[in-house]
This record gives structure tokens, sequence and C-alpha cells, in this order.
């Protein structure tokens, strides 16, 4: 995804008054906007979120899959808004017809060409800090599953191909690989 930065202090409400179709990010009152994902994107996307799904279902467990778009409020300032590529959400608590208020307990963001600099840094950062437990980075050209376990403070790498154990389910993993 191409992403250009919009310099003005800007909130949820210009994100909302886009036009039809235009998808865009807001993150400390700045907007990002964001160009359509590949077809690969939207495969791997599926992929993973089908399988988070399939286990969770499996153990019958509360927490729901949502893929993008889905928007996330990760405070309640008005000025960050994102729409991360698959969000895992255990807290039925935030979650109304809007999307998710509060951090979601697992962020998966898949890395496009113009997406790195957002998914490597800035939103490393914001997900930390609103209290993400746990921030999957996938980047199919490098390869790499990077995971972040906010809740122990770890950063583990692995690559396409390896079996990449979710901190937020002590008996899950999953293969990530290109499809």
């Amino acid at each position: 995804m191409n992403v250009v930065r919009k310099e003005a202090s800007s909130t949820i409400d210009d994100i909302y008054a886009l036009p039809e179709g235009e998808r865009a990010e807001l993150i400390e009152g700045k907007i990002y906007y964001m160009a359509p994902p590949s077809t690969e994107h939207q495969r791997i996307s599926y992929s993973v979120a089908r399988k988070i799904s399939d286990y969770i279902d499996r153990k019958k467990g509360d927490c729901e899959v949502f893929l993008a778009p889905f928007a996330v409020f990760l405070n309640e300032d008005g000025r960050n808004y994102v729409e991360p590529d698959i969000s895992v959400i255990c807290e039925k608590s935030k979650l109304d017809d809007k999307g998710c208020n509060g951090a979601p307990d697992w962020i998966i963001e898949i890395v496009s060409p113009g997406s790195r600099r957002m998914d490597y840094l800035i939103k490393l950062f914001e997900y930390r800090n609103a209290g993400v437990r746990e921030y999957w980075i996938v980047d199919p050209q490098k390869d790499r599953i990077t995971v972040y376990n906010f809740e122990h403070d770890t950063i583990e790498e692995y690559s396409f191909g390896d079996d990449v154990p979710a901190g937020i389910y002590k008996d899950f993993s999953l293969l990530v690989d290109k499809t």
C-alpha cells in the first residue's frame, strides 16, 4: 500500500468525511492514505485470519477475528483511527457497531511496499502504547514474521514456513506462508 501523509491536525470526523471508497488511517492527528492491497497481501491476510478463527472456534473461545477494513479507535482522543489487517479482540465490551474502542489483544499487519515505515515504526509505537498485547508484522518481501509480545517484552523473528507460536494462546501456533 502506498502511504501519503496529510500535514494537518485532523480528527476521526475527517476520516469519516473522506470521499466514498477512499481509505485512510489517523495517527496522532495525521491522516495516512492507503492504496488498495495486492492480491498476495489479501491471500496472506485471509489465510492467517482463517487459521486463527478456526482455532478459536475449535476451542469455543470468546475472541473474535476481524479483517480490514475494520475500525479500531486506539484511544478516546479522536486523533487515532487505524484499520489493522487482522485484529483479534477478546473483550466484547470493546466492540460496537463502529468497530473496536480500545486496543485489540492481537494485531497482525501484512507489509506492503508503501506501508513499511508505518508498520515497522509508527504503528509499532502506537500499538504498544495503546495496550495491544501482541503485534505481528508479516513481511512477504523479506519472508519474515516479526512477533512483538508486549506483555513479556520480547521480540522474535521467524521465516515464512516456520511454525509461529501465538503469545496470547499457550497452545496455538500457525504456519505463515505465501499462498
